[in-house]
């Protein structure tokens, strides 16, 4: 289902109606009133534990690697709760916060617009890839720079270039270093080696504010924490390393799971000044993909397992998508709409096989088909042939 469609009133939906689009989202709208207006000392709560949790993991962890990462078990331990805390607080602490959904709380601790959080990719820089350009054009192919991120093609739309047989190792490396390509995304590093419609000049004067945060990252993990730890000063680099590579592995493994699964479709330019919010709702259901999941999973995952919830209310305190997903789903059984959710593994599973599918030219897969379907009727043809 990754053809492209576009998504103006008549091609968003072949089943619903104009009226019935707008009253789909009249009925979303209604969810999302619902929640937000109910937003709670329950809520102020459960942010403020997670900040803790961040505060005290953190703590600990970097103490085991100081004091004791010499002695493997230690260094396991320390390396792994210090990747979860780097995971919590880029998913459910940072990423959410940053989205402005503890806004409402006035503190400015946790200020979407003050907030910058622990990787490479600046607040500012973020918050204008992410929380505008692709949430605003979710999956239309030429606008949402998230498709693909300039390195992969994920969808049949995308011009296909000798470049993407590699595909699957490309999407691995991005993957084990999620964290530099989202810091440098901003920058569009594809315009400057492969369409060459960028120079390195301008990406340098373009990059003041990444140089600044990358400095400051690579400084705190990979300088300061290993020269005060004296003796200990390798356990506790190697440490910082394997950490950042855990929270990379995993951060880009929830958000492949949101966007690139076979069933989340992709959108052609079309008529973006004229879609109505209900549309773009319907757009967002289309575009996205949940995955099931414990309490925990959804925690590491910033509550992203809710990707649709997450794309239909970007602005919502994260830890209420458990209870809009229901109703929302309910919503897309009424209407016929396809909910697409699955366990975490089945999603993973179906990123691979697309990104595997769309490695290779749209006609060599037609013409492969074809040729499968042509050998199948004939060995079909000799069996019968037999009897």
């Amino acid at each position: 289902m990754n053809k492209p469609v576009s998504f103006n009133v008549k091609s968003q939906s072949n089943y619903l109606s104009t009226e019935q689009i707008e009253e789909l989202g009249t009925k979303i709208e209604a969810i999302r009133r619902e929640i937000m207006d109910s937003l709670n000392e329950k809520d102020a709560q459960y942010i403020y534990k997670i900040r803790d949790f961040v505060r005290y993991s953190e703590i600990a962890s970097r103490g085991m690697l100081m004091f004791a990462g010499w002695l493997p078990p230690v260094w396991l331990v320390g390396t792994g709760l210090l990747g979860i805390s780097k995971i919590v607080e880029n998913m459910e602490l940072g990423h959410n916060v940053m989205h402005g959904q503890f806004d409402w709380l006035n503190d400015p601790s946790l200020n979407g617009a003050n907030y910058d959080w622990d990787t490479m990719a600046t607040g500012d820089d973020w918050k204008y890839t992410h929380n505008y350009i692709h949430h605003t054009y979710t999956n239309i192919i030429g606008m949402d720079h998230d498709v693909g991120y300039g390195l992969l093609r994920v969808s049949e739309a995308q011009t296909w270039e000798p470049r993407f047989l590699l595909n699957i190792p490309l999407a691995a490396q991005l993957m084990l270093f999620f964290e530099w390509y989202v810091g440098l995304q901003n920058l569009h590093i594809e315009d400057v080696i492969i369409y060459k419609t960028k120079t390195w000049r301008e990406v340098w004067n373009d990059a003041g504010k990444f140089r600044m945060k990358m400095k400051r990252q690579v400084l705190k993990d990979y300088v300061f924490f290993p020269l005060i730890a004296g003796p200990n000063a390798i356990p506790v680099f190697t440490g910082n390393v394997v950490a950042n590579v855990i929270r990379s592995l995993w951060a880009s493994a929830v958000i492949f799971n949101g966007h690139f699964t076979e069933d989340t479709e992709n959108f052609e330019m079309d008529n973006t000044d004229n879609e109505t919010r209900a549309e773009w709702y319907l757009r967002q259901i289309r575009g996205s993909s949940n995955f099931s999941g414990t309490e925990w999973l959804h925690i590491l995952s910033g509550n992203l397992s809710h990707q649709i919830e997450h794309h239909l209310f970007p602005d919502m305190p994260a830890n209420r998508y458990a209870e809009a997903a229901p109703k929302i789903k309910a919503l897309c059984a009424e209407y016929g709409i396809h909910y697409n959710e699955a366990s975490f593994m089945k999603q993973f599973a179906s990123v691979w096989v697309r990104l595997a599918k769309n490695s290779l030219p749209n006609d060599w897969k037609t013409e492969l088909k074809n040729q499968v379907g042509s050998t199948k009727q004939r060995l079909q043809s000799k069996v019968l042939s037999w009897f």
